[in-house]
């Protein structure tokens, strides 16, 4: 009897022990699913951290420090432009010292006024020591000097004159009187003037000077013209003048073949329906590198919807450079999208910049990078090939690499939210897109053009921060607009925007104000 009882508690002992045993592998299985995820979140975060420092405090510049990254293709000429860099230093007594730059006055245009000053000796002082003989001038050496004067501000006084006749006067004979014709204001019942418009917008579009400091620095100068003033003056020589201009080039831009997009954020104060908080968007279509007229055109809307892009692109047919925004691929099938692989090498660049010092060379994340830096080291070499050259050379030299890429990322598994694996899933989705540019020998292989097209609205609006209402935001797009397209056609702004305005009556038609057909006067 004991002893049934005896085993009957070993056996309940037993089961316990069981249960316990499997009740603490469960809870070990756990802990370590828990530390798992725990390193994985502290390697994400200190990712992070490095990622966010180096941007902080680090180089700004993409360019890869590392040039032994390279070395699975052909390293020979990582150090070939270094070792043109050290011809140019002289060895002097055991060390090296660079050449002594010299600063010249030769490169500037022709036409600038120089302004010439005498240095003599007065008469009175030019005896001969020797023999008391006046001395007599033999040469002169001339030395330039650059001279640099601010804006000047004129007030222009037109003054139109009535003309009688004194016989008909004398004998009483009635006689119209004649008065010269008035020239039409560039704005009617306004003191303005194209010259004064112009210089207004280059100022804030180009300089990036706010309104508010062109006041200031007007006022400076004893002239009161308030920012009020100056914007009235800008939107409404804008719809005037510009808006014409702006629609006559996007008919042209529809017309090309290969384009490019991008789109910023810009805040706008009063907006319906929207806090003055909220963003809305800028634009930009432009032009790729297969013209010799070019164009850059903006539009502002008040969202990011791709709907904006497939509205200003209506008819368009071609290729059309874009990042890697979902907005810009739902086009119908007449336009096929070209990814950007600046975008995608950017991403391997956060992943090898977001590791540790020592784990750097060598890491996945510089592997990818060094395959992005062939392709890009290959376009620089086919820069001036014809497109059909450049197209036969991409098949033969830069698909085998594209292959070879694609290949290795799929054999790759890395964690989805670390800087490496958001890396490799941009790859992954955009891989069509950014295969794309294999098509034509026109196409390029970044949307680089575009970037830095907005790049110069972007650096403006630190400066100008908002736009105080819609009709403000979609004048500000026209004159950028009209402004970028007139430096990318090599002309002066200033002297672009003062002929368009003076000239917009007397033209028949609209054509003739495209920047490729203004003066020569206007180029730069």
């Amino acid at each position: 009897m004991w002893y049934n009882k005896y085993m009957e508690n070993e056996a309940k002992n037993s089961a316990n022990t069981s249960e316990y045993l499997v009740a603490l592998r469960s809870e070990n299985e756990k802990l370590k699913a828990e530390n798992r995820d725990l390193k994985q979140t502290l390697e994400q975060l200190m990712e992070q951290i490095r990622l966010a420092r180096h941007k902080r405090f680090g180089a700004s510049s993409e360019k890869n420090a590392e040039a032994e990254q390279l070395s699975i293709f052909n390293e020979a000429e990582i150090y070939e432009d270094a070792e043109k860099a050290e011809e140019k230093l002289t060895v002097v007594a055991g060390h090296t010292r660079r050449k002594k730059k010299e600063y010249t006055l030769d490169k500037l245009p022709e036409g600038i006024p120089v302004e010439i000053v005498e240095h003599r000796i007065p008469e009175s002082k030019l005896a001969c020591p020797q023999c008391g003989e006046t001395m007599t001038t033999i040469g002169k050496e001339v030395t330039r000097k650059l001279k640099i004067i601010p804006a000047r501000t004129v007030i222009v006084e037109d003054h139109y004159y009535s003309y009688a006749c004194r016989n008909c006067e004398k004998e009483n004979i009635q006689t119209p009187v004649l008065k010269a014709p008035k020239e039409k204001g560039v704005i009617s019942g306004s003191f303005a003037t194209p010259e004064a418009i112009a210089h207004l917008m280059v100022q804030k579009y180009v300089m990036g000077s706010p309104l508010y400091r062109q006041e200031q620095e007007l006022n400076r100068q004893g002239i009161t013209l308030t920012r009020q003033t100056m914007s009235n003056w800008m939107l409404t020589a804008s719809k005037l003048y510009l808006i014409p201009v702006w629609e006559r080039l996007h008919t042209e831009l529809l017309g090309r073949e290969v384009l490019h997009a991008d789109e910023t954020t810009l805040q706008v104060l009063h907006e319906e329906g929207k806090k003055a908080q909220s963003k809305s968007y800028l634009w930009l279509y432009r032009t790729s590198g297969d013209t010799d007229k070019p164009i850059v055109l903006c539009e502002y809307q008040p969202s990011r919807s791709g709907e904006n892009a497939r509205s200003f692109l209506s008819g368009f047919k071609g290729y059309l450079h874009t990042d890697g925004y979902a907005g810009y691929h739902n086009f119908s099938d007449d336009i096929t999208v070209v990814g950007c692989w600046a975008h995608a090498r950017r991403r391997f660049d956060e992943a090898v910049k977001s590791l540790p010092k020592d784990k750097k060379k060598g890491s996945s994340a510089a592997q990818g990078l060094a395959y992005c830096d062939r392709l890009f080291a290959l376009e620089k070499e086919f820069a001036k090939l014809t497109p059909e050259e450049r197209y036969e050379q991409r098949l033969k030299q830069e698909k085998p690499v594209l292959d070879a890429f694609s290949a290795w990322a799929e054999k790759r598994t890395v964690a989805p939210k670390s800087a490496l694996g958001k890396a490799m899933s941009y790859l992954k989705d955009q891989w069509p897109y950014l295969t794309n540019y294999l098509k034509d020998g026109r196409l390029e292989i970044s949307n680089n053009r575009a970037e830095r097209s907005i790049k110069s609205y972007v650096i403006d609006r630190k400066n100008f921060l908002f736009a105080n209402t819609p009709s403000g935001a979609t004048g500000s797009a026209v004159m950028f607009s009209l402004i970028m397209t007139a430096l990318e056609n090599k002309l002066d702004p200033w002297r672009y925007l003062t002929w368009l305005m003076k000239n917009s009556d007397t033209v028949k038609d609209v054509e003739e104000l495209l920047p490729w057909h203004a003066p020569d006067a206007c180029k730069i």
